[in-house]
C-alpha cells in the first residue's frame, strides 16, 4: 500500500468524483449524443491519468471545467476516423502507403450502391440459384486480356500464393535468381513460395539467366515454370533473361504450366499515351503464359485486388482450392473492379475517366500554371516564416510500376527563413503543420525545402480553403 505525502493526499482529494463530472452540462450533452459507455471510458482514463500525474509530483489541473473539456476532447478523438483523405503531393502517384490508385467516379458510385444493402454477389438472378462472385468481372477480364477464364482474390501477393499452392504444393518451381524480389512490406518471393508449400529452385545468376539454366533444373518433381516481374527495380548492363515464348515452350514440352507474376499488369499499351511500354496481360498470354497474375490497384486503376487470367482448366483448379475462399474479395471491391473494367470498353474516354491515367498523362504546362496560381496563396499563409518558390521536379509512378521511369512535374518548394542553421528542425515543423490540416498535406523533404509536387492535386479549392488553418509551431 502506497502512502501519499500530505500535499499529494490533498491534491487527490481535489479531484471531482466521476458522478459529479458526468453531471456537467457539456458532458450531459455528450452522453445524449454518443452514449454512456464511451464517455465513461474516456472519463475514467482522464481521471486515471490525472491521479498518476499527482503521484509523480507533476502539476495537474483538477478543476472540474478543465476536466470536462479534456474528456470531451478525448471522446471527440476516439470518434474521429483514423482512415481519412489526404493530399498526396509526394511526387509518387501510386503510393502504396497512401492507398495506391484513386478510383474513378463510376467505381465509387458502384461501391456505394452495393454497400447500402443486399446484392446478388453470389446469386444468379436469371436462374434463381447460387452463383459465383467472379461472374461479375470474369467476362470483362477475358474480353480485355484474351484469356479463357479469370478469377479474383484480395491482392497480387494472394494471387501468387494461390497459383503456387494449387499447382505446385510439395513440388518444385524453378525461378531466375534475378527475379527473387522483395517489395514493400517485406513481401519476398522465396518466402511466399515456402508458405505456398512449394520448393524454390534458383536458376541462373542475378544478372544473366539462360534457357539452359531452366532446362538443367527440370526434374520429375518440377510442377511449373515461373517468371516474376521485378516490379520495383531493373537490372541493367550485362544482362540476359529468357523470353516468355521460350519458357512457355519448355514448360509445355514437359506437360507443365507456365505462370507469370506480372505485378502491375497493364491492360493497355501505355506507349499510346506517351508513357514507356509496359508488357500487357494480353501480350503475356499471347506469348504462351498459361496463367498471369496482376494487381487491380496499380496501372489498371481500380481497387486493391489480385487478378488471375489464363487457361480455363487451371482457373477451375484455383477456384476449387479451399484457400480461394480465404482470399476472396467482398461485394464493395467487386463492384469497384467491375465498374473500372467497364471503363476500358471506351478507350476514347478512358484517359479522362480513369484517375490513374489522367494523372500519369497530365501536361507539365498545366501543372506549372497551377503552381503559379497556388504559390501566392501559400506564401500569404506562411507569411515571413518561409519562402515559396516554383521548381521543376521529377516524380515517379510508384508501387513497382515502370520503376526506372520518372515523370516531369512542377513543385511548390517551401524554404524556412532560418538561414543555414536549424533548417532541418524547421522543415520538420513545416511538414508537421501541413499534416495537421483538416485534409493532411503530404509532400517530401529534399535539400533545404519541403516540396509539394502538384501532379496529383486536382481539388485546388479544398487545398486553398484550409490554408488559413495552417499553424506552424
Amino acid at each position: 500500500m502506497s502512502i501519499l505525502d500530505p500535499k499529494q493526499d490533498k491534491d487527490q482529494s481535489d479531484i471531482p468524483s466521476l458522478d459529479r463530472l458526468l453531471r456537467q452540462p457539456g458532458l450531459q450533452q455528450l452522453l445524449a449524443r454518443t452514449g454512456r459507455q464511451l464517455v465513461l471510458d474516456e472519463a475514467r482514463a482522464e481521471l486515471g491519468q490525472l491521479r498518476q500525474h499527482i503521484r509523480q509530483g507533476k502539476s495537474a489541473d483538477t478543476g472540474i471545467n478543465g476536466l470536462a473539456s479534456r474528456i470531451e476532447a478525448r471522446v471527440g478523438a476516439a470518434l474521429q476516423m483514423s482512415l481519412q483523405p489526404v493530399f498526396n503531393l509526394t511526387g509518387t502517384i501510386l503510393h502504396t502507403n497512401l492507398g495506391r490508385a484513386p478510383l474513378a467516379e463510376e467505381a465509387i458510385t458502384a461501391m456505394a450502391a452495393v454497400a447500402r444493402g443486399a446484392t446478388n454477389l453470389e446469386f444468379d438472378l436469371g436462374r434463381g440459384r447460387r452463383g459465383d462472385r467472379d461472374d461479375h468481372v470474369e467476362d470483362w477480364l477475358c474480353r480485355l486480356t484474351g484469356a479463357e477464364a479469370a478469377t479474383v482474390v484480395n491482392n497480387n501477393a494472394a494471387a501468387v500464393l494461390l497459383m503456387l499452392n494449387t499447382l505446385a504444393n510439395r513440388r518444385e518451381v524453378p525461378v531466375s535468381r534475378g527475379e527473387l524480389i522483395e517489395i514493400g512490406g517485406a513481401f519476398r518471393i522465396p518466402e511466399i513460395m515456402r508458405r505456398a508449400g512449394c520448393r524454390l529452385v534458383e536458376v541462373g545468376t542475378t544478372n544473366r539467366t539462360h534457357l539452359k539454366d531452366f532446362t538443367g533444373a527440370m526434374s520429375p518433381r518440377t510442377a511449373a515454370l515461373m517468371k516474376v516481374h521485378t516490379s520495383n527495380y531493373v537490372v541493367q548492363g550485362f544482362t540476359a533473361e529468357v523470353a516468355d515464348t521460350d519458357l512457355a515452350t519448355l514448360a509445355h514440352q514437359h506437360g507443365l504450366p507456365y505462370i507469370v507474376d506480372l505485378g502491375s499488369g497493364s491492360l493497355i499499351d501505355m506507349a499510346a499515351l506517351g508513357l514507356p511500354h509496359e508488357t500487357t496481360v494480353r501480350e503475356t498470354l499471347a506469348q504462351g503464359a498459361d496463367l498471369v497474375s496482376f494487381s487491380g490497384d496499380k496501372l489498371l486503376g481500380g481497387p486493391q485486388a489480385g487478378l488471375i487470367a489464363g487457361r480455363a482448366d487451371l482457373i477451375s483448379k484455383l477456384k476449387s482450392n479451399p484457400m480461394k475462399r480465404a482470399l476472396r474479395v467482398d461485394k464493395v471491391t467487386m463492384a469497384a473492379l467491375a465498374a473500372t473494367l467497364r471503363l476500358y470498353a471506351q478507350p476514347e474516354t478512358l484517359q479522362a475517366k480513369l484517375p490513374t491515367l489522367r494523372l500519369l498523362t497530365r501536361p507539365v504546362d498545366e501543372i506549372r500554371a497551377m503552381a503559379e496560381r497556388l504559390g501566392p496563396a501559400l506564401q500569404n499563409a506562411l507569411g515571413d516564416q518561409a519562402q515559396v518558390g516554383i521548381q521543376p521536379c521529377s516524380g515517379q509512378i510508384g508501387s513497382g510500376s515502370l520503376p526506372v521511369e520518372s515523370l516531369d512535374s512542377v513543385a511548390l518548394a517551401i524554404t524556412p527563413n532560418t538561414g543555414r542553421r536549424g533548417t532541418g528542425g524547421a522543415l520538420k515543423r513545416l511538414a508537421t503543420a501541413f499534416r495537421a490540416l483538416p485534409i493532411p498535406v503530404l509532400g517530401r523533404i529534399g535539400g533545404d525545402a519541403l516540396h509539394f509536387d502538384l501532379r496529383c492535386l486536382e481539388d485546388e479549392a479544398a487545398w486553398l480553403g484550409q490554408l488559413p488553418e495552417l499553424r506552424v509551431k
